[in-house]
């Protein structure tokens, strides 16, 4: 399991928009499984569940994403999760962190 935590400023559909973008192009096989969104008192919640097809694993992986925010000021939280082979302990971890850098390079 990967993740990646970020504090952004910016306006909330803007940055979900480019981040489902950035994630569904970044792979032929990336699908979104599933979305929720919430609002009250002017503060809003998006929850993006992906998934995609690892090659260096040979199976799925997933990434849950939840944008929060008030404003112009969001919080992001990204994790991956899926991608080893093992019955026990992971052992293959490189399509998690490579879904998740997919994010990493969107919002440098």
């Amino acid at each position: 399991m990967a993740k990646l935590e970020k504090r952004l400023r910016g306006n909330f559909d803007t940055v979900l928009a480019m981040l489902d973008e950035g994630i569904m192009s970044g792979s032929m096989s990336a699908t979104l499984e599933d979305s929720s969104d919430f609002e009250a008192d002017g503060v809003r919640c998006a929850v993006r569940v992906y998934e995609r097809y690892s090659w260096t694993g040979g199976n799925r992986l997933s990434m849950s994403l939840t944008l929060f925010g008030s404003g112009s000021e969001l919080q992001l939280s990204a994790i991956t999760s899926g991608g080893s082979n093992a019955m026990f302990f992971k052992m293959n971890t490189i399509g998690e962190d490579a879904f998740l850098d997919t994010i990493a390079n969107l919002l440098n």
